[in-house]
C-alpha cells in the first residue's frame, strides 16, 4: 500500500545547506526510499528568486518520490500541516558581532517561527534545530510553541558525532561504519565534549575499545578533542563557506533514527531537553547519547563518567547555562 506523503520544512532553504538537504530529502536520504515527501521550502524576502531556482531544480530532477514543492516566503504558509520541521534558516555571527547581538536576532526570528509551527503544523511535528546558537535556538523555539512536546524539540549535534566517527576512522584507517558509540556531550559549540570512552571498533576478532586500539590517550585526551570542537571553523577557514554537505548530511542522520530507530547496540548524539540525567540540569538542551525507537528517543541511561568526563560535561553545561540567560535577556 502507498504511503502518504510526509511534508516536511526546511527553512533558510536557498542557502548553502538548505540547497544540499533538499535533494538528499527528495532521494528519500532522511526517510527512507519508499516514503513519498512534499517539501515545504521558507526563506527570507531577499532570497526569494533563489528560492524559486531550487524549486525548478527540484522539478527538473524529476525524484520519485518528491510528490509536492512549496517555495515561499510566508512563515504561515510555509508551517502548514509539516510533520517534519528542519530549522536551518538563522541570523549567522558576522565580523565585529558580539554574541548577544546574534541572539537578538536568532531569538526574534525563532519566537516567529515557533508560533507559526504551534499554529499551523502538524500535532506530532518533529523538530531540527541546525541554526546556530543550535542548542539555545531550540530553547527558544519550545518557549514559544508550548503545544509542541519537548520531546519533539531537538537540536543538530550529530554533525559533531559524525565529525568524532571520522576522526577515528582515519586515525586507525578503518572504515567509518565499523566505528560505533562516541558521545557529543553538551553545546553545539567549542566547549562540547567528544568522549570516546565507551566508543568501540568492529574488528575482524569482534569489538574492541577505541581507547585500547588508538593506544595514546594523550591524543585521545586533548587533539582529538579540540579537532573536532574546531572542525567547523577548519573548514570555513578551507572553503570560506560554513560545513553545509556534512550539516545536511548529519540532518538527514538525525531524523531518520529519530524516524525509523537506532540499530540495536548502538546510540547516537542528539541535543535534547535535560530530564536531569548525568546531573545536567533540567530543562537545558543538551547533547546526550540515545536510542530511538518507534520514533521515539531515550537517554542511555547508567554509563561510567570518571572525572576528567565529568569537568568537560559541566563545563558546557555551563556555557548552554549562560547562553540560556543570554537569550532571555532578550526576549524583553
Amino acid at each position: 500500500m502507498a504511503q502518504n506523503p510526509l511534508r516536511v520544512l526546511v527553512t533558510g532553504a536557498a542557502g548553502q545547506i538548505g540547497y544540499a538537504i533538499v535533494p538528499m530529502i527528495a532521494r528519500g536520504v532522511m526517510l527512507g526510499p519508499d516514503q513519498p515527501v512534499i517539501l515545504h521550502m521558507l526563506d527570507i524576502e531577499p532570497a526569494a528568486e533563489a528560492l524559486n531556482g531550487v524549486k525548478m531544480e527540484l522539478i527538473d530532477a524529476a525524484f520519485p518520490l518528491l510528490k509536492g514543492v512549496i517555495a515561499t516566503t510566508d512563515v504561515v504558509e510555509a508551517c502548514k500541516e509539516v510533520n517534519i520541521a528542519v530549522m536551518v534558516g538563522g541570523f549567522p555571527r558576522k565580523e565585529g558581532m558580539e554574541r548577544k547581538d546574534v541572539m537578538t536576532k536568532n531569538v526574534s526570528i525563532y519566537k516567529k517561527q515557533a508560533s507559526a509551527l504551534e499554529q499551523h503544523a502538524a500535532p506530532d511535528c518533529k523538530v531540527l534545530v541546525v541554526a546556530n546558537p543550535a542548542n539555545t535556538n531550540a530553547l527558544i523555539l519550545k518557549e514559544f510553541a508550548p503545544s509542541i512536546p519537548e520531546k519533539n524539540i531537538t537540536c543538530l549535534t550529530r554533525l559533531d558525532h559524525n565529525r568524532a566517527l571520522g576522526q577515528i576512522s582515519e586515525r586507525l584507517k578503518v572504515h567509518v561504519s565499523d566505528v560505533n558509540n562516541v558521545i557529543i556531550w553538551g553545546n553545539h559549540s567549542s566547549t562540547q565534549y567528544p568522549d570516546v570512552n565507551h566508543a568501540k571498533v568492529t574488528t575482524s576478532s569482534g569489538e574492541k575499545p577505541v581507547r585500547e586500539l588508538v593506544a595514546d590517550d594523550q591524543w585521545l585526551n586533548t587533539e582529538f578533542i579540540a579537532t573536532v570542537q574546531q572542525r567547523g571553523a577548519a573548514i570555513i577557514k578551507a572553503r570560506k563557506l560554513s560545513s553545509a554537505l556534512s550539516a545536511a548530511s548529519a540532518a538527514c542522520d538525525h531524523i531518520r533514527n529519530w524516524v525509523l530507530g537506532t540499530p540495536k547496540g548502538t546510540w547516537v548524539s542528539m541535543g535534547v531537553y535535560s530530564d536531569g540525567s548525568y546531573g545536567i540540569e533540567r530543562g537545558l538542551i543538551y547533547s546526550f547519547p540515545v536510542t530511538c525507537e518507534k520514533g521515539e528517543w531515550s537517554i542511555v541511561q547508567g554509563l561510567k563518567i570518571d572525572e576528567f568526563s565529568r569537568a568537560k560535561m559541566d563545563a558546557t553545561a555551563k556555557e548552554l547555562i549562560e547562553e540560556k540567560a543570554l537569550a532571555y535577556s532578550c526576549l524583553g
